[in-house]
């Protein structure tokens, strides 16, 4: 076989996460994608309390027949700030109130900074970190060992927004939750994807393949669509579907061909008031006169995305979730 033909090895990855609606959504592409080893998870306070998202990963691990993937519990709240849940949008348990069984699954007995440092620096190949959570784990493991970063291929991460937030006007849930874990983040030298709402909110799943989903008798394929069914879109259509939302940052590692992303210099505003948490993305072709006046920054430059090829993505998380027990050849 020609060489620039051989199956590529799955990439390494950590998902550390808020499991929500759609963070299950991401964990199921993740466990279902051949091109993808999963080698650990971690949670967080966010969309829930942190004990109702370990909860949560264990039962959508269980529900896709994943294997034992090692799931540790994270920080209970942000660094600075208390914790500010999202159950409104994803229910009271965080999970669509679907009704689904408690985990048999327990987590590991360390914690989720451990975990993480345990399985970056043990890996063969260098890991890329998925979080679509709030970054409080991920600035936690940075600070305290930031020997880490040797093997961190890249931080693909679901937060940000280059124009419109959804936490406040300019300020997207994950960075808002925890505006100086991103930081932190952003600032470790390591490089970084911004998966921001500007491409969040455009990948979405067609009414009948959500109903498809749903019909399944694979538990995995059918807990999909009922998620899915609960990520339905603002919008008069009488079948609109349901948004990938958190799962496109996994479908951006799997296939990063699918994502248009411009490398910029991204900062995020820490100080108290209505633009706390936001992201400023400098678009500008040139300086301006701030900086020609000495106003100076720390900008890490980050690959934000722009733009995404939605149809594509659609595609390859249907193909995925789609075919039980797991990892079968794409």
């Amino acid at each position: 076989m020609p060489t620039d033909q051989r199956p590529r090895p799955p990439v390494p990855v950590i998902i550390d996460c808020d499991t929500g609606i759609d963070d299950a959504l991401a964990l199921l592409l993740a466990v279902r994608h051949p091109g993808l080893d999963l080698r650990a998870v971690t949670c967080v306070a966010g969309n829930t309390d942190v004990d109702g998202v370990v909860r949560n990963t264990l039962t959508v691990l269980e529900q896709a027949g994943a294997p034992r993937i090692p799931v540790a519990r994270g920080a209970g709240r942000p660094l600075i700030e208390g914790v500010r849940t999202a159950r409104h949008v994803h229910g009271h348990d965080g999970m669509g109130d679907l009704g689904l069984p408690a985990p048999a699954r327990t987590p590991a007995d360390v914690d989720a900074v451990t975990l993480l440092r345990r399985e970056i620096l043990a890996s063969p190949r260098p890991v890329t970190l998925i979080p679509t959570a709030p970054a409080t784990n991920i600035a936690l493991l940075l600070r305290t060992h930031p020997e880490v970063t040797r093997n961190i291929e890249r931080i693909v991460f679901m937060g940000g927004a280059v124009a419109t937030g959804n936490a406040t006007p300019v300020a997207e849930f994950n960075v808002w939750h925890d505006p100086e874990a991103t930081a932190i983040m952003l600032t470790a030298g390591v490089p970084i994807t911004m998966y921001g709402l500007d491409v969040f909110q455009r990948v979405i799943v067609p009414g009948p393949d959500v109903r498809r989903l749903r019909a399944s008798t694979e538990p995995g394929t059918r807990l999909a669509g009922e998620l899915l069914a609960h990520r339905a879109p603002v919008t008069d259509e009488a079948d609109p579907g349901g948004g990938l939302g958190d799962a496109g940052a996994v479908c951006a590692v799997a296939d990063p061909e699918g994502l248009t992303t411009h490398r910029l210099p991204v900062e995020v505003s820490l100080a108290p008031g209505p633009a706390r948490g936001q992201t400023v993305v400098d678009r500008r072709a040139r300086p301006g006169e701030s900086e020609l006046h000495g106003g100076t920054r720390e900008q890490p430059l980050v690959d934000v995305a722009l733009d995404v090829d939605a149809a594509r993505y659609v595609d390859l998380y249907l193909t995925a979730v789609e075919r039980p027990g797991g990892r079968a050849t794409m």
